[in-house]
Formats: C-alpha cells, sequence, structure tokens
C-alpha cells in the first residue's frame, strides 16, 4: 500500500481529498493561511510542500489520522503518527478507561470496534442480545458486522431489518471513502452478500407479527431486535477518541445504545443486578 501512495505522488492525493470535501483551492487556501496559487503548485506537483504545510492542509481537510501518515510518506517525509497495540502496556490506561465506560453504561447495551469493526470489548448489555448465536460468529475475533447481518446472527431477530441493514450499508461505505483498507473492504463486500430474510422477521413483505408503530415518534433510526419473546427498541450513538494522535486509537469506535421506548427501559432495568 506504502508503494502505491508514494508513486501517486502528494499532489493528487490532497486534491483527492480536497475534492471529496468539496472545496475550492481558494477556500482550502484561507482556511490554511496560504494562497491559492500555493495549493496549486502543490497539487501539480510544481511545489512541494513543507512537512507542517502536509499536516496543515490535512488538518483542514479532516483527513484520518492513518491517510495524514500516507500523506507524509508521499511527500517524503517520515509519518508522525504510531500504530501501537492495544495489548501494549502504553495502552493500559485506555483499556481500563474503556471498560469502565462499558460497565458503567450497563444494563443498557454498548461496545468498541475498530476500523475494520472487529469487537474489541463489550458488555453485558450486549452479550445479553447475542445469547443463543451460534459458535462460530461467537468465536473471535468478533465483527460486528457479521454478527448483526448474517442470516445465523441476529439478522433473523432484526424487526427492521431492510432499514437497518441500509444504514450499516451506508456507514460502511462512508468509511471506505476515507480509508484504503482491505480488510473492512472484505467485511463489506462479505456482509452484503448475504441473503435477506424470505419471510418472518426482518424480511420487509410478510410480518404478520410485527409491533404495531408505537403512539410516540421516534427521534432517530431504532434497531427492533426480538429478545426473550418481546421486542426491544434502540437507537445508537457513535463516539471517537477526540484528536487523536495514534492509528489505531484514531480508528476505534465506542458504540452504546440507547433505549427508545419505555417498555424497553424497563425491562433492560429488570435485568440490572
Amino acid at each position: 500500500m506504502t508503494t502505491v501512495v508514494v508513486d501517486k505522488g502528494v499532489g493528487p492525493l490532497l486534491r483527492g481529498w480536497r475534492e471529496q470535501r468539496r472545496l475550492s483551492q481558494l477556500e482550502l487556501a484561507l482556511r490554511a493561511e496560504s494562497s491559492a496559487r500555493h495549493i496549486s503548485f502543490i497539487e501539480t506537483g510544481r511545489s512541494r510542500p513543507s512537512e507542517e504545510m502536509v499536516l496543515r492542509l490535512a488538518e483542514h481537510l479532516d483527513v484520518p489520522v492513518r491517510e495524514r501518515n500516507a500523506l507524509l510518506l508521499a511527500a517524503g517525509y517520515a509519518p508522525q503518527y504510531g500504530e501501537t497495540s492495544l495489548d501494549d502496556p502504553a495502552m493500559g490506561a485506555l483499556r481500563e478507561g474503556i471498560e469502565r465506560l462499558l460497565q458503567g453504561y450497563e444494563p443498557y447495551p454498548a461496545l468498541v470496534v475498530d476500523g475494520s469493526y472487529t469487537v474489541i470489548a463489550a458488555n453485558l448489555g450486549i452479550m445479553m442480545l447475542l445469547d443463543g448465536l451460534p459458535e462460530h460468529l461467537l468465536t473471535p475475533p468478533l465483527n460486528a458486522m457479521r454478527i448483526t447481518l448474517h442470516p445465523d446472527g441476529l439478522a433473523p431477530r432484526i424487526r427492521n431489518l431492510r432499514e437497518w441493514r441500509g444504514y450499516l450499508k451506508a456507514q460502511m461505505e462512508r468509511q471506505i471513502a476515507l480509508v484504503r483498507s482491505e480488510a473492512l473492504r472484505a467485511v463489506y463486500d462479505e456482509v452484503l452478500a448475504y441473503p435477506m430474510p424470505e419471510t418472518g422477521v426482518g424480511a420487509g413483505a410478510d410480518e404478520p407479527d410485527r409491533p404495531e408503530d408505537p403512539p410516540y415518534p421516534h427521534f432517530a433510526l431504532p434497531l427492533q431486535i426480538e429478545h426473550d419473546g418481546r421486542v426491544l427498541s434502540f437507537v445508537s450513538s457513535i463516539s471517537t477518541f477526540n484528536t487523536p494522535m495514534d492509528v489505531t486509537v484514531a480508528e476505534l469506535a465506542i458504540e452504546t445504545f440507547l433505549p427508545a421506548d419505555p417498555a424497553t427501559v424497563k425491562y433492560l432495568q429488570s435485568l440490572a443486578p
């Protein structure tokens, strides 16, 4: 991957990010306290940007941390951001903080995933939803997209599978547009090839047992999932770390599931010790 980036040059890469952000050269120049002429020279290869300029442009273009390293390499500079394994002792405080956060959110479900949706950690609320899934889906490394959309996974339990599948598909497509990740592309291709249930829960066609719409409006697309003979409703929220200085940390996402109706709140609270 590195060779491809270096051969392509930093100019075309920066132009690609600028166009993706729908900024003109003048707009980017104003944000970066430069000139449109200088931006043009960088993009066409007539001028080699300094290391500081590469990082400044990347910041104003909201380039992901991994791709900032790629820009630096393409410009002939060393990467600025490390990629530390979560098992490294230096990540101890981060691991402990994540565990406390997930436990503190119980009994509501919450999990942490990396850039390819591999599950890094999950709380008891998530494990409750996964109860009864086959072992082949729960053997590490777990993948959140695979568990959710696989025909043997949560998919048959999701009452609004078509809508939820469309949301997850769009989410992965946004990620793929931002990050060159073969692992993420492989997950995307795999889960999009899964068949939709033909009948029953989640089919979207023959659903005689689908619950009636609640008497209150949803404030976000809910995940409506069957569990232990009842339908639970959640809306999800995704958080990332602010100003990350490490590729691994930059690609972590914490997803929490907030109960979307009083019945779900009551049921989950009844499970709390």
